[in-house]
């Protein structure tokens, strides 16, 4: 009597497969080159300018919004609104970008 059902590769093959696929990966990276200080400097950059814009247009609408009155309602609302709309997109966008660079690399285990 025959088993259809495969039998599991053993651990050998798996550990085996794993180093091969790390191996190319850092293969890939030599080949390929690292982006560098300066690409480090530029997305911090890109991330705090996500972070700035909105938070001071919030603040800016609050500013106008409040100049006929006393008090700094509208201010601090829509400073602490552009802030949080700030910190999402730019949580989503790095979150997108670490998915596109695992996606790339083929990861598993991230």
């Amino acid at each position: 009597m025959t088993d259809s059902v495969p039998k599991p590769a053993n651990d050998d093959d798996r550990f085996a497969g794993m180093i091969g696929r790390k191996a190319a990966r850092k293969a890939k990276a030599r080949r390929d080159g690292s982006p560098g200080i300066w690409f480090g400097l530029g997305m911090m950059g890109l991330i705090g300018w996500s972070v700035a814009v909105p938070t001071l247009l919030g603040a800016a609408l609050g500013v106008w919004l409040d100049s006929g009155q006393g008090a700094h309602r509208w201010t601090l609302a829509l400073l602490m609104a552009g802030l949080t709309i700030g910190c999402f997109s730019a949580w989503t966008w790095v979150a997108r970008q670490d998915r596109d660079i695992h996606d790339q690399r083929g990861d598993d285990d991230a």
